[in-house]
């Protein structure tokens, strides 16, 4: 299926600065609203970048800001301040017509409600897009319009109105539509949200396929299920980004306990080697990992350390001294590689944990079986010797 690509590949248009491949690039943006009661803070000095090819969700409660972080990419909004790059554009200095242009040749954008023109036939709609931005001769759009709708399995009903289809129809035509000047963003605002959970399905395979030919893809969703079928999540609460290594060690908190803890954490760099906790010593803080791998070793008398256990991004350490107190019951150091960790003191955790049943017994089950691991490790040593 020829679907007339651009002659200059996406990976070309995108930013390598660093060696890095980032396609979006939010930098300490708010946004704030006015209102008689007030002004209303609704992001808060947001800092996010997506990589070209990613499968992205931004994910939260209704109120935590989803919908204008992607107006502030789409450039449907403006940020009250911080700056917008995508695919190299300052999205925020360009003016309303700039801005136009630019987004319909830049950004597919799939609406919850479709937004399909209601007098115009499906085929129509997808060579709006085209007409407006002047892409492709008219005979290619025409060619172009129906092999996106052969894409999206709705070739056979081409002349047909928007009101002559179904809600998951309509949908696969707005996906259809998005493709029409071949982006190389696709940004879907709660895209199944009013579509059964097969007909969701299919919509969702379809954004996996766009994904894997090479697209990057942003997609608001406040269904968890989805969330975990990207590649990755940016979770929002109250308007500020919640850290995702946070997030993924401790999945039981609320969103705002995850805030709460976000708001605490310290970065910690540590050089191959390095200890990062000593056993017998007393610690305040509980740890999660962000980069490399760091290893847990116990001190054998009469011999060398032995490493029980290695942990990796998104893992955590510190959980025995925080549950059980005391100290240190085994080493923590960097491995081959240097370790990054975000540190969490002892108050703050302990209180974040005193308001989650689900969150302390999980650790407290963790501890419980780390320091089994320790006192076996060191009963077999004995044995041994």
């Amino acid at each position: 299926m020829r679907i007339f690509k651009r002659s200059k590949p996406i990976s070309e248009d995108i930013n390598h600065e660093n060696g890095s491949n980032v396609i979006i690039d939010l930098r300490k943006v708010v946004k704030t609203y006015s209102s008689a009661a007030g002004n209303f803070e609704v992001l808060k000095d947001i800092d996010a970048q997506i990589l070209a090819g990613e499968f992205v969700a931004i994910i939260g409660k209704s109120g935590s800001g989803k919908s204008t972080l992607v107006n502030m990419i789409t450039g449907i909004d403006r940020p009250t301040s911080g700056e917008i790059y995508v695919n190299q554009t300052a999205v925020h200095t360009l003016n309303e017509g700039q801005m136009a242009v630019w987004r319909g040749r830049n950004l597919g954008i799939v609406f919850q409600f479709f937004q399909l023109l209601p007098m115009l036939s499906l085929v129509e709609n997808i060579m709006l897009p085209m007409d407006f931005c002047n892409m492709y001769s008219p005979r290619q759009r025409k060619e172009r319009a129906m092999e996106l709708l052969q894409m999206v399995e709705m070739e056979d009903h081409a002349k047909k109105l928007p009101s002559a289809i179904s809600g998951g129809q309509q949908q696969r035509v707005a996906i259809a539509r998005a493709l029409a000047n071949d982006p190389p963003m696709i940004l879907a605002d709660e895209p199944t949200g009013n579509l059964d959970s097969k007909t969701s399905d299919v919509i969702f395979k379809m954004f996996d396929q766009l994904v894997e030919e090479g697209k990057t893809l942003v997609m608001v969703t406040h269904d968890s299920s989805q969330a975990q079928r990207v590649s990755r999540t940016i979770l929002l609460a109250d308007g500020e980004i919640v850290n995702q290594y946070v997030a993924q060690a401790l999945p039981a908190l609320t969103h705002e306990q995850m805030l709460e803890a976000t708001r605490r954490i310290e970065p910690m760099h540590f050089e191959p080697g390095a200890i990062i906790l000593k056993e017998g010593e007393k610690s305040d803080k509980f740890y999660i990992v962000t980069r490399g791998q760091a290893e847990v070793s116990i001190t054998r008398p009469g011999a060398s350390d032995v490493v029980v256990s290695k942990i990796g991004a998104g893992e955590y350490f510190g959980e025995v001294e925080l549950m059980r107190g005391g100290a240190n019951k085994a080493t923590v150091h960097a491995g081959l590689m240097p370790v990054e960790v975000i540190a969490i003191d002892q108050q703050t955790i302990q209180h974040i944990l005193d308001e989650s049943e689900a969150m302390k017994q999980a650790l407290e089950e963790v501890a419980d079986e780390h320091l089994a691991e320790n006192i076996e490790t060191r009963k077999s040593d004995r044995a041994t010797t």
